[in-house]
């Protein structure tokens, strides 16, 4: 590790610690990771993005505190601090994947969703990747998913030249029978992100264990907010995730779906298609509308 001086001096106003070495982190899809060593022996990940829109980083931060907060549910890092232009957290040591801590993922999940939300949304907007999320909240779930997930990015999409208008109208239709597709339940206490990329497999470094070690699962970069507990698993299923079968086996264990909830899976990935279309376009604006389709 070496030493990038105007990084290390920022880390070193918000903890109070002198920053020794400093080294990138590969991976990030936003914002840039540096990995931190400190002098008091701590290590950190510090995530910056040059440019942030205004409340980024705090809204990662709320997110992480609020997940945090669920008794016996999925670990976040630690946050060591947080400003307009960054976040700080506790350094998760990579280890090895087993069906054990996919296990662990499972009922782990299943305890922070279970913490429940005040209702559908949140009190303050938020952020997926760089785009705004809108967290404004409604009575119904339905109502949601289809005003405040489907709807807001299909538009962005359209506007971005993401879909065509035959896509659109598929999207549309679907959105007109959301009430009667989606159950009821109440909101639940979702990461709001939870793909593949947002699933760390490692070890806290302050619990002393050694590089290589059996992982635990720790979740980070929320969007989180209150809603149906079925888009956590469909995002997790979307991209795939080592040991998915066994993290949903042991889900159910501990806090059964609604009955029917494999047949919407792909129904609740229609959002998270369309966030991909708005920032990659490519082929996931035709994919939303495909899966959109058969429900039709």
């Amino acid at each position: 590790m070496t030493r990038q001086p105007a990084l290390a001096r920022r880390a070193e106003e918000l903890l109070g610690s002198a920053v020794v070495a400093t080294a990138p982190v590969a991976g990030g899809d936003v914002a840039r990771a540096t990995k931190l060593r400190l002098s008091d022996g701590t290590t950190a990940l510090m995530k910056t993005l040059s440019q942030a829109p205004a409340g980024f980083f705090e809204a990662e931060a709320r997110g992480l505190g609020w997940l945090a907060e669920a008794e016996g549910g999925v670990q976040v890092p630690a946050l060591l601090a947080s400003a307009p232009d960054c976040v700080i957290l506790r350094w998760i040591e990579p280890g090895r994947v087993t069906a054990d801590a996919a296990a662990d993922l499972g009922r782990a999940l299943a305890r922070t969703h279970a913490a429940g939300a005040p209702s559908y949304g949140a009190q303050r907007d938020g952020f997926i990747a760089r785009l705004p999320l809108p967290q404004r909240p409604t009575d119904t779930w339905a109502e949601f998913y289809a005003v405040r997930r489907v709807l807001p990015y299909l538009k962005l999409a359209r506007d971005r030249g993401a879909v065509t208008d035959s896509h659109v109208a598929t999207v549309e239709r679907l959105v007109g029978r959301l009430t009667a597709l989606l159950p009821e339940e109440p909101p639940a206490r979702l990461h709001g992100d939870l793909w593949n990329g947002n699933v760390l497999w490692g070890t806290d470094t302050t619990s002393g264990a050694a590089p290589g070690a059996p992982a635990s699962p720790w979740v980070v970069d929320p969007a989180a907010y209150g809603g149906h507990r079925e888009v956590d698993l469909a995002m997790l299923a979307l991209f795939g995730l080592p040991h998915l079968p066994v993290v949903l086996a042991a889900y159910q264990e501990t806090h059964p779906l609604a009955e029917g909830w494999e047949d919407r899976v792909a129904l609740h990935q229609v959002f998270p298609l369309l966030v991909h279309a708005c920032l990659m376009g490519g082929g996931y604006g035709a994919r939303a509308a495909d899966v959109a389709s058969r429900y039709l």
